[in-house]
Formats: C-alpha cells, sequence, structure tokens
C-alpha cells in the first residue's frame, strides 16, 4: 500500500479517503459478489484450489473490480502488476511483459491487472495472447463495456468473463455500517435520508462512500432531511452512454415494455433515457417504428400520434415536447397488438428475392401499343369495381406461381378483425373463381 501513496506523491502517514481506508483486505470483505466470491462461485472455487486463470470482470464503475483482482493476486500468490489502458501504450506492455518475464526466470508468477482493457485497440488486444498462452501472466482485465462488442474475440476465447452486479440496497446498507464503523458515529441523516443518500449512489460503492464521507464532514447541528441532502450533495451521473450497450439495453426495454402493453413500464424506460440525455427525435424514431412493427393495423391511428409526437416535440422543444412522446407511448403501449403487416412484409420480401423476376399475369398488364395487345396483354382483365361487392375475384400474382402464397394474415384484434372478415370473404371468391 505504502506504494500506492508514493506513487501518488503523499506520504504513508497522510490522510486517506474513507473509500481508500476501507478498501477491503481479503475476498470475505467484498460486497454485493456472492455469485462470483462465495465458496460455490467460480472465483471462489479457484482461489480454494489456488489456481487462477485468466479473466474479463465486466459489471459497472464502484463495484469492486480493481479491488478483487488485488485479491485474487494474493489469494493465488502472484505478484499483482496494475496498468490502465486509458495511459499505457504499447511500450507499456512491453515493459510489463519483460517484469513478469523476469519474475518467471524467478520463480514468481504475474496478475497483470488491465483496467478499461476496452480501451485498448484490436492490435494492442492482440499482443495479450501469446504472453498469456505461454503463462508469463495470468491476465485480468476489468470493463464496464460489453466484452462481446470490445474485446477481440481470440482474447475472449482465451479468458473467462465474470460479471459484477451492480451494489443493491444490502451492499449499500453493508457500506454505510462500515462508514459509521471507521468514523465511529453515525451518519447524520434521518432515516429518509439514508435511503435518499443509497438512491443518489445508484449502485456505486465508492460513491456512497464518498458521499457519506461527505455527510460527515458536514456534522449538522441535526440530522439532515432529504431535501437538505439534495441541497448538499452531489447525486450521481446515472450510467449511460448513448453510442455504447447501455444505450441499447434502455431502447430494446422500451421496445418491449410496448410491445407487452405495459404503459407503466414503458413511461419508466422513455423516462430513463430521456434523464440520460437521449436524443428525443431518436426516441420519436423509434416510436414510430414500434407504432408499424407492433400495432399495425390493429390500430391504424397509432402512427398518426407518433408522427404527431415527433411533430409537437419540434414545435415545442424540451422539456414541453417531452410531453408529447410520452402520451404517444402510454398511446402505443394500451393500443391493440399486432404484427401481421410486419410478418407479411418479411414473408413478401423472402418470395420475391426467391422467384427472381417473373412477370406479372397479362391480364393485368396495359396495352398501349398494338404488338402488346397482339400478346395478349390485358386481355381478360376485369375491372373490379363493375364486379359484384366489388371483387372480382382474379388472380393478380405471376402465372409461374402456382401456389397463391398468404404472406398477411390479420389478427382478430382491435380493427384489423374487421380487416381479417373482409379478406377471408374475398378469398373464398378467388378460390370459387379459381375452381376450388
Amino acid at each position: 500500500m505504502s506504494d500506492l501513496f508514493q506513487s501518488a506523491g503523499l506520504e504513508q502517514g497522510a490522510p486517506r479517503p474513507l473509500a481508500d481506508r476501507l478498501r477491503p483486505k481479503t475476498l470475505d470483505e467484498v460486497v454485493g459478489q456472492d455469485h462470483l466470491l462465495g465458496p460455490e462461485g467460480p472465483l471462489g472455487r479457484m482461489i480454494a484450489q489456488k489456481r487462477l486463470s485468466s479473466i474479463i470482470l465486466w459489471g459497472p464503475p464502484g463495484v469492486g473490480k480493481t479491488t478483487i483482482a488485488r485479491l485474487l493476486a494474493d489469494g493465488a500468490g502472484l505478484e499483482f502488476d496494475p496498468i490502465s489502458a486509458v495511459f499505457s501504450g504499447v511500450a507499456d506492455l512491453k515493459k510489463a511483459f519483460d517484469r513478469a518475464r523476469a519474475r518467471r526466470a524467478a520463480g514468481r508468477g504475474t496478475l497483470l491487472f488491465v483496467d478499461e482493457i476496452h480501451r485498448f485497440n484490436r492490435a494492442q488486444q492482440d499482443g495479450f495472447l501469446p504472453v498469456a498462452e505461454e503463462g508469463i501472466i495470468t491476465l485480468v482485465g476489468a470493463t464496464t463495456e460489453n466484452p462481446s462488442f470490445e474485446l477481440n474475440a481470440a482474447l475472449l476465447s482465451r479468458c473467462q468473463v465474470m460479471v459484477l452486479k451492480r451494489l443493491d440496497h444490502a451492499a449499500m446498507e453493508l457500506l454505510l455500517a462500515r462508514a459509521e464503523a471507521e468514523e465511529g458515529r453515525e451518519l447524520p441523516l434521518t432515516p429518509e435520508a439514508r435511503e435518499g443518500l443509497i438512491a443518489m449512489a445508484d449502485g456505486d460503492g465508492r460513491y456512497i462512500l464518498n458521499l457519506a464521507e461527505e455527510a460527515l464532514a458536514l456534522d449538522p447541528p441535526a440530522p439532515l432531511t432529504p431535501a437538505d441532502l439534495a441541497r448538499m450533495l452531489q447525486k450521481r451521473a446515472p450510467v449511460y452512454d448513448k453510442d455504447r450497450e447501455e444505450h441499447y439495453n434502455l431502447i430494446s426495454a422500451l421496445h418491449k415494455s410496448v410491445r407487452g402493453s405495459d404503459p407503466d413500464a414503458a413511461l419508466y424506460w422513455l423516462a430513463r433515457m430521456l434523464a440520460g440525455g437521449e436524443d428525443p427525435l431518436y426516441l420519436a424514431r423509434r416510436i414510430v417504428r414500434m407504432a408499424n412493427e407492433d400495432i399495425g393495423l390493429a390500430d391504424p391511428t397509432a402512427v398518426h400520434a407518433a408522427l404527431a409526437a415527433k411533430d409537437v416535440y419540434d414545435f415545442l422543444g424540451s422539456p414541453e415536447g417531452e410531453l408529447a412522446l410520452a402520451q404517444a407511448v402510454v398511446h402505443l403501449a394500451a393500443a391493440p397488438k399486432s404484427n401481421a403487416v410486419y410478418v407479411a412484409w418479411k414473408a413478401a420480401m423472402r418470395s420475391a428475392r426467391e422467384t427472381g423476376s417473373l412477370m406479372p399475369p397479362k391480364h393485368i398488364l396495359n396495352a398501349p401499343t398494338k404488338l402488346m395487345k397482339s400478346e395478349g396483354y390485358g386481355k381478360g382483365y376485369e375491372y373490379d369495381h363493375d364486379a359484384e361487392g366489388g371483387v372480382s375475384g382474379q388472380d393478380y400474382f405471376p402465372e409461374e406461381m402456382k401456389d397463391r402464397p398468404r404472406f398477411y394474415d390479420p389478427k382478430p384484434v382491435g380493427r384489423e378483425a374487421a380487416i381479417k372478415e373482409r379478406l377471408e370473404a374475398w378469398g373464398k371468391i378467388r378460390t370459387t373463381r379459381r375452381g376450388g
């Protein structure tokens, strides 16, 4: 630990932040990750067997990735050598590998901890492969990003991915209790403010300890209320990167909540995205897509409501225009659902690709020239408006398609129920016309 202080320009006796003083000294002290570190967890079993393979620790900020890596090195009897992909390049990697080779020659192993490993480019990531395979290092990478998207397949195939969880309420309470024990006094908070402090940290253990240290430093004459807390302390910004995995996770949650006819959940995910700084016009485009994909002709007004929400937002801007997006989301979530047109369109596209360049049947082709008339263009065509019921029952598919495909199968919900009845009646006319 003295090396940490010296590298930071601090003396050993210098004041240390509360979060650093409470850094776990054993794996048993790590909170919220029992699924990995418990006796039946994969990391717990590795340490019990004194065997550690290369791993990737994937999880949100402040859940203990660096601490776990350091304690894994202690438990496996390895030298802990940390580097950060933010501040390191190829030269730094070579130096780390050389240090590991020297240790190996002296009979000691190395756990090379790479923080923010996803920041290395693909060529740099490939550099870990030979030294890891030779056993020169045991690689432990930490990332807040989805490894499937950010890490090379070759590197992933040599590492086990361990998913760390966002700290839950019980874990955050345990950290606050440790902070109070360390300081020898209770946090100056009302019970409601204590709950507010946990909410402000948003699952980040390091952040809640920093907030607790700030609250203790205030030393108010009376316990702080939630209003006092909001005024004096800064809420942790939600984890939300508009071009990263969380963006796709939340838009998926919004879309599926609408599809699942749950307006309350849909409003929640819409609010989460807007609070995270998402572009409202991106959300408007996605809402229009939902109207076409999941509601369709069961409620033809849904797409008009979605487009109107976009126009209202264009006209009013934020925050007033966001209400129009919320209204559209509720309309869609509460509407009858049908993906019949969506399914029909995909089937029609497949059929179009498979059938190539088949011509329409001649009887529905126009014949503006004598040659075309002589070739049978337009011969036998019946004007549907003149037919009884307005449907002639003629076939409009290419003559080579003997089996007339059925792409669109409306659902018996909303306005599509009436469409279904009409199409079934017209289908009988076509069947009769074809002789069965």
